[in-house]
């Protein structure tokens, strides 16, 4: 039987390289609004409810800035908000403190997209209900890229104080740069059990998920077709993290990509470790 992504799979941490951790951590709690869980001499794990950590950052040495677009990679990590008033708070807060916000209604969410100090790539939405979401004939996601109502999210928290990143974000997907986009899909969706939601073979992207969502994560070739690597001292992602229900789930994932997909699994005690084609590390656990 054809392995299928776990419906619950959710996702976990990211981790990120950073130049300078001092001015990383400044951003993302002054800017972004999250709070330091841990801190290390070099890095940082940034929570918004005080108990899950959604993103990590670490100080490498002798760090690049990897210019946007030029490899594969991160393209972004997004942040997803409870509320459309939650929206509106961060926009306010960024455009209070000239962030550059970039932004649009993709009639299943709305979105603003901003860039850390070191070019790593965030979205901050809030998602519609499933209810609206629309399907084509294939029964695929319908996404669009329409100007956000700006005016209507920042109306949405008037009235309100911005006391950074509620309770309740979570990671709510992540979007890649990658060399080869049919090779993508074959290694997320026929070796992994993603959901193929969309394909733009025009706009060269495809958003896969996991129990019907929209997209737990855009694949494209915006870095150009074969897109290197990133280099190991550039700034960017570190890895990513799926989070399925139970250790059985995990053990099923595992035995499932060395059997049947050949895929080398790197275990290290509670922890799994696979990379894709591209050189993109992601670590498997348990949520429980």
């Amino acid at each position: 039987m054809t392995y299928q992504m776990h419906p619950n799979m959710t996702l976990g941490k990211v981790k990120l390289k950073v130049s300078n951790l001092e001015r990383s951590l400044d951003f993302y709690q002054n800017i972004i609004g999250l709070q330091i869980l841990n801190q290390h001499e070099r890095s940082a794990e940034l929570t918004a409810d005080g108990v899950n950590a959604l993103v990590e950052v670490q100080e490498i040495p002798d760090a690049i800035i990897t210019p946007r677009r030029s490899v594969s990679g991160l393209y972004h990590y997004a942040l997803l908000l409870p509320t459309r008033k939650d929206l509106g708070l961060s926009l306010k807060r960024l455009l209070e403190h000239g962030i550059h916000v970039g932004h649009s209604d993709h009639h299943v969410s709305e979105a603003l997209y901003i860039s850390d100090p070191d070019q790593n790539g965030i979205e901050i939405y809030r998602d519609r209900p499933r209810s609206e979401w629309s399907y084509d004939e294939n029964n695929r996601i319908v996404m669009g890229g329409e100007r956000l109502d700006v005016e209507g999210v920042l109306l949405e928290a008037e009235g309100h104080s911005w006391e950074g990143l509620p309770e309740g974000t979570t990671m709510g997907h992540v979007h890649f740069h990658v060399s080869d986009l049919h090779k993508a899909q074959a290694y997320y969706c026929d070796q992994l059990g993603f959901k193929l939601m969309m394909h733009v073979e025009e706009f060269g992207a495809l958003f896969i998920s996991a129990g019907g969502y929209h997209h737990h994560m855009g694949l494209n070739i915006w870095a150009g077709q074969g897109a290197p690597a990133a280099p190991v001292n550039a700034t960017g992602i570190e890895y990513f993290t799926l989070s399925l229900p139970n250790e059985d789930e995990v053990a099923m994932l595992i035995k499932h990509l060395r059997e049947d997909a050949g895929i080398t699994v790197d275990e290290q005690g509670d922890t799994a470790w696979v990379t894709d084609p591209f050189g993109i590390k992601m670590k498997l656990i348990s949520a429980v």
